[in-house]
C-alpha cells in the first residue's frame, strides 16, 4: 500500500537546479528540497488565488503601472495574513509529517523564504495578469 508520504513525494516536479551541497544551511537545504518542489507544483493554483483577490478587491490592480503592480504584490505577500495564510496552507498541505515537524522547528525563517519564493514566482507571471476581458482568445 502507497503510504501518504511517498504519494505526496511522487506527484512533486524535479527541480535539476536546486542542488543540493554539505555545506548548505538547513533552511536551503528544506527550501531546496521541499518549497521549491512544492511550490512549482502549486504554480497554477497560486496564480489563480491571486487573479481571484484582485478581482475581489476591486480590480485596483489591473489600473496600476508595471512598477505598482510589483509593489502591490510585494505588499501583499509580505503583509496581508489573509493572502499568506491561504497561500502557505496550500504549500504547508502537501507536507510530509516528517517535512511538517521540521518545518515548525523553524517555522519564521522557513515563512520568509516561502514568501519570497511566492513573490518571485508571481513576478515572473506578470503577463498573466491582464484584464479578464483583454485576453480574449482569437
Amino acid at each position: 500500500m502507497t503510504t501518504r508520504a511517498s504519494s505526496l513525494k511522487r506527484i512533486r516536479p524535479e527541480i535539476i537546479s536546486a542542488k543540493i551541497k554539505e555545506n548548505m544551511s538547513a533552511e536551503e537545504h528544506f527550501q531546496n528540497l521541499v518549497l521549491r518542489p512544492i511550490i512549482k507544483f502549486q504554480n497554477e493554483l497560486i496564480i489563480e488565488v491571486f487573479k481571484n483577490y484582485v478581482v475581489k478587491y476591486k480590480s485596483v490592480f489591473y489600473d496600476l503601472s508595471l512598477q505598482k503592480r510589483q509593489d502591490y504584490i510585494e505588499n501583499l505577500v509580505q503583509k496581508d495574513m489573509k493572502f499568506r495564510n491561504s497561500v502557505k496552507g496550500m504549500i504547508i498541505g502537501l507536507f510530509t509529517v516528517e517535512e511538517y515537524l521540521i518545518y515548525i522547528e523553524n517555522s519564521s525563517a522557513l515563512n520568509r523564504r516561502m514568501m519570497n519564493m511566492i513573490k518571485e514566482r508571481l513576478l515572473s507571471n506578470m503577463q498573466l495578469f491582464e484584464k479578464p476581458e483583454l485576453l480574449i482568445v482569437m
